[in-house]
């Protein structure tokens, strides 16, 4: 069963300097969402249901440069976490959120000070 989960946003296209020209729709697909459980189940568990919320709402993004994944960073401030939705352009040309898991703080004010993660 695919679900859509959200959208990338003109904003996130404009912050990442990228063209979308298809279908901007993000999709959550059975395998992603087994994946999600099985590598990540604490977090997923903790954060699975704010996945739309993430992605509507990031307070980062940025572009993995060795896989073209945009990655939404959300910062959750009662527990000090920052939580990251992975989506990647798949062959069908449809955008797919592919993990979710929590970033380690000291490596995202890293990211965010050498402009890798852009604030929204």
């Amino acid at each position: 069963m695919t679900k859509a989960v959200g959208t990338v946003t003109k904003e996130v296209e404009r912050l990442l300097g990228i063209d979308i020209l298809g279908d901007r729709t993000i999709y959550l697909g059975e395998s992603n969402l087994s994946h999600m459980r099985s590598a990540h189940p604490e977090d997923f568990e903790k954060y699975g249901d704010t996945m739309s919320d993430i992605l509507a709402a990031p307070d980062y993004v940025g572009q993995n440069p060795s896989d073209g994944s945009i990655e939404y960073v959300k910062e959750f401030f009662r527990d000090g976490d920052y939580v990251k939705v992975a989506v990647r352009l798949a062959k069908s040309a449809r955008f797919y959120a592919r993990s979710l898991y929590v970033l380690n703080p000291r490596r995202v004010k890293n990211y965010i000070e050498k402009g890798t993660l852009k604030k929204t």
